[in-house]
């Protein structure tokens, strides 16, 4: 489980800010969209966080912020020496433009709270470290730092972390990661950290546009088609049955890296497996082909293995626009998957961004959930949680924000479109 996501000097985020999970005190949809933590000074986390703001408010960096933080952990090993990562400070600031960019996130994993970060610049990993909530008080488990004119890499590890450390520290290169390169080494303890990047954050690409096949091979199951037919009825799309069949096609392979090298492109003619949906009106049945499908609906279907399953194995979404080609009733439905006891068994969390305000209801939503970003004069964005304007219960917090009474939104000034928030004057 995300407990928290921090950034600081990337791309139009100048300052540190942070992404919370951890949910307030309110009372309000505490069974649904809440879940138990366990932890001292901590009772409560998020199931799910929506992230509103103007065009160009800095939304889509705060994901890819999170997106890029997987993506260094997962493959930093793997660089070979003076390969540099495609990260962006923030250019407008003579300070910035030259200075490290920090990540951090705060995770749970099996009772077991980690605070892990690192600040890296194209060339290396400046500094990095893991403190440990076993118990209350934390336990540095260690602290690595880079000097970057020689490349050497120190790193002080605390008595809780056991291990060859001596062995890991030398095998670190300035451009990877302490632990990435501990858990190539099957650091016992550093591996479920790693593997929580690599396996329980799954990055979407903007607005969910996936292929079907993972859905497509979901459905074999018989009680996993069944889910995700009931998904699709739920969502109002008349389909009674789904089933597979053999077709003649062209598939092509996008392979993307998160360091800036070029996109690999594959593409070769083979048979695929590839859905067919049944409709039903009265007492007549069709069966129409995937490409005959509405947008939205064969959206919905590439989107139900992932959701299903990511909700199955606890894992943590993240997309950018998920309303993208959705009607709001379909959006509402995959929100409401993830908080729905009866489906959220193991923690899977969705944090995404939209422009869709039908979302913004106290009776489907709380307050904690909603986030806002936005530019300021100086073009640095800023994230904001609707709860820093103590927002009254009951508020109709949709026409609130629609007003511009919690920043977000786009003004109208003598027909030119601006971004920003309207008290700032």
């Amino acid at each position: 489980m995300l407990l928290e996501f921090r950034l600081r000097n990337y791309r139009s985020f100048r300052d540190e800010c942070a992404l919370s999970m951890v949910a307030s005190t309110d009372k309000d949809l505490v069974e649904t969209n809440t879940f138990a933590l366990g932890l001292p000074g901590i009772s409560r986390g998020l199931r799910t966080a929506a992230l509103y703001g103007a065009n160009a408010s800095g939304k889509s960096n705060l994901l890819k912020a999170l997106g890029l933080m997987r993506g260094v952990v997962v493959e930093s090993f793997a660089l070979q020496p003076g390969q540099h990562y495609n990260v962006q400070p923030f250019r407008l600031d003579e300070e910035t433009r030259t200075a490290p960019t920090m990540f951090e996130a705060t995770i749970l994993i099996a009772g077991v709270r980690y605070e892990y970060g690192f600040e890296f610049t194209p060339q290396a990993i400046v500094a990095e470290w893991l403190n440990v909530y076993q118990k209350a008080k934390a336990q540095n488990w260690f602290d690595r730092t880079t000097d970057i004119k020689t490349g050497k890499v120190t790193v002080e590890t605390g008595a809780h972390l056991t291990g060859q450390k001596r062995v890991w520290a030398e095998a670190t290169r300035a451009n990877a990661l302490f632990l990435s390169t501990a858990a190539q080494f099957n650091s016992e303890q550093l591996l479920p950290v790693f593997s929580w990047f690599a396996n329980s954050l799954v990055i979407m690409p903007e607005g969910g546009l996936i292929t079907p096949d993972f859905s497509t091979g979901y459905i074999q199951d018989a009680t996993r088609k069944q889910a995700v037919v009931s998904m699709m009825a739920a969502a109002d799309i008349a389909i009674s049955a789904i089933s597979t069949v053999q077709q003649r096609g062209i598939e092509h392979h996008v392979e993307f890296d998160p360091n800036g090298r070029p996109a690999s492109t594959r593409v070769q003619e083979r048979d695929l497996l590839m859905p067919r949906f049944t409709h039903t009106s009265g007492k007549v049945t069709a069966e129409f082909d995937y490409q005959d499908e509405s947008f939205g609906s064969q959206k919905l279907f590439a989107l139900a293995g992932p959701l299903l399953d990511i909700i199955a194995n606890g894992k943590v979404l993240v997309i950018d626009e998920l309303d993208r080609s959705l009607h709001p009733l379909l959006m509402r439905e995959i929100v409401r998957m993830f908080q729905d006891p009866r489906q959220w068994q193991r923690g899977g969390q969705l944090i995404f961004s939209t422009h869709d305000t039908s979302l913004m209801d106290p009776s489907f939503m709380r307050r904690d959930q909603f986030w806002f970003t936005e530019k300021r004069a100086d073009q640095a964005s800023v994230l904001v949680p609707l709860t820093e304007f103590s927002p009254r219960k009951g508020e109709a917090i949709e026409k609130g924000y629609l007003g511009g009474r919690y920043g977000g939104v786009p003004i109208l000034h003598d027909g030119l479109l601006h971004e920003g928030r309207r008290a700032q004057k």
